[in-house]
């Protein structure tokens, strides 16, 4: 199909060459989704997406320069600080857990110009859509905010936890969030993926006025 109606795709932050990026015909804007273990870093003129059972994702951007990006994590955090350059390779598997996840995404964002000193961060999921291991959410979520307020960064909005997963849309470069739970339709695909991922990682050993419901 030929894009010539459409704005030019944003020119991509390099290292994410990885992410699928799409002309987003319900939103009428360029997108990037990302998966569990994912994030993405934009220069803006695009949305990054995503589902969200257990898992959080921590959106964060730079107020001044509309630079921003998300994550997607299962797991507070992984111990093994040794096998890899801390916080530089977008690619990681590391990225799958939170600790990773967020230093990931701010050195990333740094590296492009944003400060710290102007983040703004807004934080989704954590939802308990696993019977039996209905922990994972909560964990995420209390180690998520324990963790930015050690790295002196609060949070502007948030929906975390209930028992629903949720789709987040995301607008870098004014901070807008579209969010959906998703209280009656791919319930099972989501919670089976969060299943298969708690299983591939076991094998390896905000104010809600600011928040549009869509």
């Amino acid at each position: 199909m030929s894009h010539s109606l459409h704005p030019p795709q944003p020119p991509l932050v390099p290292g994410f060459e990885r992410i699928r990026r799409y002309w987003d015909r319900t939103h009428n804007c360029w997108a990037a989704k990302i998966l569990p273990g994912e994030f993405y870093v934009s220069r803006g003129g695009e949305l990054i997406s995503t589902v969200l059972g257990s898992c959080v994702s921590v959106c964060i951007r730079d107020k001044a320069l509309g630079v921003g990006g998300m994550n997607h994590f299962m797991l507070p955090e992984e111990g093994d600080f040794s096998s890899v350059n801390w916080g530089s390779d977008p690619n990681s598997r590391m990225a799958r857990y939170g600790n990773w996840a967020i230093e990931f995404l701010v050195n990333e964002l740094i590296k492009i110009g944003a400060q710290k000193s102007r983040f703004e961060v807004k934080v989704f999921g954590g939802g308990q859509v696993i019977a039996n291991m209905s922990d994972v959410g909560q964990r995420n979520i209390l180690f998520t905010f324990n963790y930015l307020q050690r790295e002196g960064l609060s949070t502007v909005a948030s929906d975390v936890g209930d028992a629903f997963p949720r789709k987040v849309i995301y607008y870098p470069e004014t901070g807008k969030v579209l969010m959906k739970k998703l209280k009656s339709q791919h319930n099972n695909t989501i919670v089976e993926r969060d299943r298969a991922y708690m299983r591939e990682l076991d094998k390896e050993k905000i104010v809600k006025s600011d928040i549009e419901l869509f």
